[in-house]
């Protein structure tokens, strides 16, 4: 065997490994079997010290309020498990994760993407990744008038999110939102939301079953956003007023079989 094709099966079989290692973490998460174990890592998004004192303030009951909505949407699909995450609250990392490639290129995009999960296990103190780990970063910048933030981004694939949220206590109920929306991105949900940022009718509304026209009080997850009584597209104040919608519920796992093994009885 010359060296060309050994070098070339050594590639198959790395390949083949990684592969293997996704689809059983992926497995493993979304057979809720057990608490999601959550690891938050924050950063300094800006440098700002505003952002500094945030994160030196943080503690792991300041993201309870996702495991409460978990907590209570999954007793809505029948199964009520209690608690659902586990957080647990690292150290703050000094890096930046790669920021993904603005012009959408699918090269460029899956370059990234390896990027991505390269740089997360470089932050990491094991030789081995850790299996199962949602591993959540969250990009902490001081709120500037006029000002947004960056788009976040939760990945499957590595069980990874990116979030970018305001250094602000008062903000802290809001930021739960993005970093539930990207933790379910990690258990295979998908945006409902178009181009503009508007919920997709029906699968982006809650209480979809009611014409599309009619105000909402409460907000798909995934698609983050409701149209109010003004006619406003505005983010819901906390996750109380949040739901997980039927098709989000199918895409992570949330069906018949779920319910089988967890509902009440069994």
């Amino acid at each position: 065997m010359t060296f060309r094709r050994l070098r070339i099966l050594l590639l198959l079989g790395v390949l083949a490994a990684v592969a293997g290692l996704t689809w059983l973490e992926q497995t493993m998460v979304r057979a809720w079997r057990a608490p999601l174990d959550v690891a938050v890592i924050p950063i300094n998004g800006d440098r700002s010290s505003q952002a500094g004192e945030t994160i030196r303030a943080l503690q792991a009951s300041d993201f309870e309020d996702i495991n409460a909505f978990l907590e209570r949407e999954t007793a809505r699909y029948g199964a009520k498990q209690s608690p659902v995450m586990q957080v647990n609250l690292l150290p703050e990392v000094k890096q930046v994760p790669p920021a993904p490639p603005r012009d959408g290129s699918v090269l460029k995009t899956m370059f990234w993407s390896l990027q991505l999960r390269w740089w997360v296990y470089q932050q990491s103190d094991t030789w081995l990744p850790q299996l199962g780990t949602i591993k959540l970063f969250v990009l902490y910048h001081a709120p500037q008038d006029g000002v947004a933030l960056e788009h976040s981004l939760g990945l499957q694939k590595g069980l990874i999110g990116v979030v970018h949220a305001f250094a602000d206590p008062r903000q802290a109920r809001q930021n739960n939102i993005v970093i539930a929306h990207e933790l379910l991105h990690t258990l295979g949900a998908t945006d409902k939301y178009d181009a503009e940022g508007k919920p997709i009718f029906p699968q982006g509304y809650a209480e979809p079953d009611l014409p599309q026209l009619i105000p909402r009080q409460q907000a798909e997850i995934m698609a983050g956003r409701l149209v109010n009584a003004a006619g406003r597209l505005v983010m819901p104040p906390s996750l109380e007023q949040c739901v997980i919608g039927a098709m989000t519920a199918h895409e992570i796992n949330f069906d018949e079989g779920f319910r089988r093994r967890f509902g009440s009885g069994n």
